[in-house]
């Protein structure tokens, strides 16, 4: 028997907003049983995992050692622009690939 990815768990000062940023960057919805404690969206497509917002007392301190690679369906410009109207921030490119942060400081990147 093998496991399977169930959910990523983001840990967070304010599980609904974060929960909100991901929802709409990633074409889904935040739970409506969501709050500023606890909060999850279940992925747009089918078979992905959960994703769990849960309020913790510690800011982050550190680069992720673990982050989520997008791939935009259009031009990467585009998609960067319109994560950053969502409340994202641009970190750096390499190429094409550019390094962006969540409204949190998490780490992420968005690819052609």
């Amino acid at each position: 028997m093998v496991s399977h990815v169930k959910s990523v768990t983001f840990d967070c000062a304010d599980a609904l907003a974060l929960a909100t940023f991901w929802a709409a960057a990633l074409g889904s919805n935040v739970d409506e049983d969501s709050t500023t404690d606890r909060a999850w969206v279940e992925p747009a497509g089918w078979g992905g995992p959960n994703l769990w917002f849960r309020r913790v007392p510690e800011p982050k301190t550190a680069k992720n050692r673990q982050h989520f690679d997008l791939r935009a369906m259009g031009p990467v410009g585009a998609e960067v622009e319109r994560l950053v109207a969502l409340g994202g921030s641009i970190i750096g490119a390499d190429g094409e690939l550019v390094v962006m942060a969540d409204p949190e400081g998490n780490e992420f990147c968005v690819e052609p």
